[in-house]
């Protein structure tokens, strides 16, 4: 069965958007209008390889590029300094020039006190949108925001504030976790919360929430109340079943809510994408969690990007032929010049994957 860019597998086309953002910089963009359809399945149309950039300010207060492993972004050294890999302005602009398809900015600390205050990212991705021609989304502490003079700031605020800096979409972490949580608990759509508030003005298209979880082994799946699967590597106990534990507040507090429940909640909520983090394949270079990610997939009808885990080339085909991700992420491999993105575009041609070169 053959479907639509709107249905399950592809982006909506929602360039139109983009295109204007683009224009009134006097910019021109690729647009994917020539995406004629999207097959489900192992026949992927256009799967886009996303590089994207972990930012936040190290400790002699420059804004770097940097990586975790398993979200620790720190070296190992007896100065246990930032892991620096670079300016966030020249590697989003080296990325556009290798043929990235779309360029994604998570500000790992900038906004935890106040984003409306964090001018250097502000100023990021002014500058990446005057020479990158693809979808910039950026991520950081979108969410409701009292400053230390008691003004008040909305999530559509800050969010509104990210779009005139040059984003194309936002993604939202922790807040739509809580909210999720809150739907399922109420089953009612308030209307109130973040993720509900910048879909109803700026479009699904324009909002990804980001997943974080990580896998919890159990012995029998009756045992937990939650979607768990029979997993390709067991637990150190010899476990054939997990579910997926989502966190919050970069991996650091645990929620009792599954990667799959919230995925559906959010998706009913006004989520346009997905973004799929594992905490467990983070920074380790051995593939994504293809049981995770098949398991998201499957279940929602918009885009879920794979993310964690990419170390080679043959990652990135295994990743679309055996789920239904519609794109695929990564950051160390292409920040540390281990795999060029034109060599990951030209492994998924050699494998019948189609993807603009």
């Amino acid at each position: 069965m053959t479907e639509t860019l709107t249905e399950k597998g592809c982006w909506p086309l929602y360039f139109g958007k983009i295109l204007e953002s683009k224009v009134k910089h006097g910019k021109e963009a690729w647009g994917r209008q020539s995406f004629k359809t999207c097959k489900k399945g192992n026949s992927h149309g256009n799967p886009l390889v996303i590089a994207c950039l972990d930012v936040r300010t190290n400790d002699k207060g420059d804004l770097v590029v940097t990586k975790g492993d398993q979200y620790d972004v720190r070296e190992h050294t007896k100065e246990n300094e930032v892991r620096n890999l670079g300016k966030p302005v020249d590697l989003a602009g080296q990325y556009y020039k290798d043929g990235a398809d779309e360029v994604s900015f998570l500000n790992i600390t900038g906004f935890r006190d106040f984003p409306l205050g964090d001018l250097p990212m502000l100023q990021v991705l002014r500058y990446t949108s005057e020479n990158v021609f693809v979808p910039l989304t950026v991520g950081g502490g979108i969410r409701d925001f009292t400053d230390s003079t008691g003004r008040y700031y909305s999530s559509l605020e800050v969010a509104s504030e990210y779009f005139r800096s040059g984003a194309d979409k936002i993604s939202i972490g922790s807040d739509a976790v809580y909210a999720a949580e809150e739907y399922l608990k109420t089953g009612v759509k308030t209307g109130k919360t973040s993720l509900e508030q910048i879909s109803r003005v700026y479009g699904n298209q324009a909002v990804v929430v980001s997943i974080d979880p990580r896998r919890v082994y159990v012995k029998d799946p009756n045992d937990v109340q939650l979607k768990t699967i029979r997993v390709s590597s067991p637990g150190s106990n010899g476990e054939e079943y997990a579910w997926y534990q989502c966190t919050v507040n970069g991996g650091r507090e645990g929620r009792p809510i599954g990667a799959y429940e919230l995925a559906k909640a959010v998706e009913e909520l006004g989520a346009g994408e997905i973004l799929l983090n594992c905490i467990d394949c983070d920074g380790q270079g051995k593939g994504f969690d293809v049981d995770l990610i098949k398991l998201i997939s499957d279940a929602v009808s918009i885009p879920v990007i794979a993310s964690s885990g990419a170390g080679a080339p043959e990652h990135f085909s295994e990743v679309f032929y055996k789920t239904n991700a519609s794109a695929a992420l990564a950051a160390g491999i292409f920040h540390r010049k281990e795999v060029p993105i034109q060599s990951v575009k030209e492994h998924l041609l050699k494998e019948g994957i189609e993807v603009r070169i």
